[in-house]
């Protein structure tokens, strides 16, 4: 699952608008969810790559990424609870594993999903940490709705907590390699020097 928001300059990357202008902001999020799509495109058979969006429609959406992807609009609320409802959905559909990422990591690779969907053979969570203290990653094998609950969003203690509520919870947990999220002013230094290694 890609949980992205359809680029509409003013309403995305909006912490960077200060730094970069309501437009190249949106275009930084054009370009980063398209690199996690071609990522996910790669992915093998058998595995439902979709699209959780914000903004923009259906037709939007199929016309920018095209009509590989099946795609669900996100429901109202906060992130955990979009999250929460969209791990939910998928259980109940029957899947066995599933895995959420965002668009704001350029690292991300489709050997980091590969990575993850072998983790959950024999772990309930796997976890992405991103540098910032949130992550980057998290698949379940199961709904586990308390992971998502009482997180303090958008603050460093997001992968800290969500490994605490996992570990009292008695949820056997699996972590990938640290990378970094451009979400912030501070990251587009980084983010400028990685694109100069593409």
């Amino acid at each position: 699952m890609l949980f992205t928001r359809y680029p509409e300059a003013g309403n995305t990357k909006t912490r960077l608008i200060p730094s970069l202008g309501a437009a190249k902001a949106a275009e930084l999020q054009r370009w980063m969810t398209a690199t996690m799509a071609r990522e996910m495109a790669v992915l093998g058979p058998g595995i439902d790559r979709q699209v959780h969006f914000s903004g923009g429609g259906l037709s939007q959406m199929q016309t920018w990424l095209g009509g590989q992807f099946t795609y669900r609009p996100q429901v109202a609320g906060g992130l955990g609870h979009r999250l929460q409802q969209a791990f939910r959905g998928n259980f109940e559909a029957g899947m066995e594993a599933v895995v959420a990422i965002g668009a704001d990591c350029p690292q991300l690779s489709a050997n980091h999903f590969e990575q993850a969907f072998q983790q959950l053979q024999t772990h309930d969570v796997v976890l992405g940490p991103a540098v910032d203290g949130g992550y980057y990653l998290i698949g379940l094998r199961g709904h586990q709705a308390q992971l998502f609950e009482e997180i303090p969003w958008g603050t460093g203690e997001v992968f800290e907590r969500t490994v605490a509520i996992a570990t009292h919870l008695d949820l056997s947990i699996a972590t990938l390699e640290k990378l970094r999220d451009v979400d912030r002013p501070e990251d587009l230094d980084w983010f400028n020097q990685i694109l100069m290694c593409i």
